[in-house]
């Protein structure tokens, strides 16, 4: 899929009635080095738990886009600087993080677009728990694997994936 601005998009599919067009709602904060990133789906369902997410980026992303579950939990980072770094290492196009990171500083030096609500120093327990691949609810926005993210400096929308 050619770069296309969430803008246009919603201006393609502002009369769709069918739901696969959605936009997550204006919470996230920009904090990687990366301000626009697009890409197929893959999710992780966690709660102050980053285990599966580090699984996640410490495999090969090829360009696809991380969409972390974590409850919109505020009381624990699930991204920092390492996994950051591991993401961008490894090809992922971006993570979107319903709930915290840390480093921001080191994130902003990383090579992958990373979206969360806010920043908490505080890092998570390792319990491994959680799910991956699963369809997940961001801010009451459904994203399902396989579908396809476009993030940019106004916004974020999940639609189905383009056919190649």
């Amino acid at each position: 899929m050619t770069s296309t601005s969430t803008c246009d998009l919603c201006d393609a599919h502002k009369n769709d009635a069918d739901g696969a067009f959605r936009v997550l709602p204006p919470v996230f904060r920009d904090f990687g080095g990366r301000p626009r990133f697009q890409g197929r789906v893959t999710t992780v369902k966690c709660f102050e738990d980053n285990s599966l997410v580090k699984a996640a980026v410490d495999t090969p992303g090829e360009g696809r886009v991380l969409v972390v579950d974590g409850g919109g939990s505020l009381r624990r980072a699930l991204l920092g600087g390492n996994l950051a770094a591991a993401a961008a290492r490894n090809g992922w196009a971006g993570v979107v993080i319903d709930g915290c990171v840390r480093d921001v500083l080191e994130l902003r030096e990383c090579d992958v677009g990373i979206r969360a609500l806010a920043a908490m120093p505080l890092p998570t327990e390792k319990r491994q728990e959680g799910q991956r691949d699963v369809p997940v609810l961001v801010q009451g926005v459904l994203v399902r694997p396989g579908e396809w993210l476009v993030a940019d400096e106004d916004g974020i929308v999940v639609m189905p994936a383009p056919t190649v």
